[in-house]
């Protein structure tokens, strides 16, 4: 008579690795934690930062696409910072645009007559950052 431990080493085997997949699945948890390690294969998006002055993401339905409503952003950026420029202003103006404005200012940077594409969202934000920049500037001084 011969004893055969093939099942057994079997069943053996897949309760090992059940218990392991637990402990596997909390190792590759996504965190939005930016300071924590997270894993590379985490496609977690960390929160913006807490800043009350800067200009927040825009509501969804500002437009249909993304590109839209980060040109309306970079728009509002600008528009905000050319404000702040000529009332020589080193406080916050947020408060005082709304996206109608950014909606409304469309014709002064559009640079296409496509309706998805009216603008070039990487020249805006330069202009906005450099805008930006120029208050940083004039008010640490």
């Amino acid at each position: 008579m011969t004893l055969s431990f093939g099942p057994i080493q079997s069943l053996g085997l897949a309760a090992t690795v059940l218990c392991t997949l637990p402990n596997a699945a909390l190792a590759q948890t996504p965190s939005t934690d930016p300071s924590g390690d997270t894993p590379f294969n985490s496609m977690a998006i960390a929160r913006d930062q807490t800043d009350e002055c800067r200009v927040p993401k825009p509501p969804a339905d500002l437009a249909e696409t993304a590109y839209l409503r980060n040109g309306y952003r970079a728009i509002l950026r600008i528009l905000i910072a050319e404000e702040a420029l000529a009332s020589e202003s080193c406080s916050c103006l947020l408060d005082q645009f709304s996206w109608d404005q950014a909606l409304d200012a469309l014709p002064r940077f559009q640079t296409s007559d496509h309706p998805r594409l009216p603008f070039k969202v990487l020249d805006l934000y330069a202009q906005a950052d450099a805008l930006e920049a120029q208050i940083v500037e004039a008010c640490a001084k």
